[in-house]
């Protein structure tokens, strides 16, 4: 496992939309490690391919520490209720802007079995399935931010 490089806001690889897996491979296989241990090593919740330069329809998301989903392929299925929080970005280092994003979400997507997998969440677990979905299409949260960014500090944990 290692570390990725994640991308920063400006890189081209963030604005392109990223390809389906379509099988599991010892390649995939590694990535999906290697972003996981970038995600916690930065104290993010989530992080798509993307933004470790890979344009692969993959997202890790961990919203408590405890409890990793990874997802393949995933689509938003249902959505519902709505929410307005601040919210940052791996990708966009020491920012946060108020978002508006749905209050509940359910995704489905495959596991690293290649199986078909749904992931329901609300609060913190619906922004970061919607935050990270949208990478995966070559979005940034700060295409939907209501008013300015702010600075953050660095140590804010929620980062996405």
């Amino acid at each position: 496992m290692a570390i990725r490089n994640i991308r920063e806001i400006g890189e081209e690889v963030l604005t392109k939309k990223a390809r389906e897996v379509t099988e599991m491979t010892p390649r995939i296989r590694e990535l999906i490690e290697d972003m996981l241990e970038t995600m916690y090593e930065a104290n993010g919740v989530g992080l798509a391919a993307p933004q470790v330069g890979v344009l692969k329809r993959i997202v890790v998301i961990d919203v408590t520490g405890e409890d990793p989903h990874i997802l393949i392929n995933p689509r938003i299925v249902e959505t519902s209720g709505e929410q307005t929080g601040q919210e940052g970005c791996l990708s966009v280092p020491g920012k946060s802007g108020q978002v508006t994003r749905p209050n509940y979400v359910k995704a489905v997507a495959l596991d690293v079995n290649m199986k078909e997998t749904e992931l329901e969440g609300t609060e913190l677990l619906a922004r970061a399935i919607c935050h990270e979905v949208d990478h995966l299409d070559g979005h940034l949260y700060v295409e939907k931010v209501e008013g300015p960014l702010q600075d953050v500090s660095a140590d804010d944990d929620e980062e996405e």
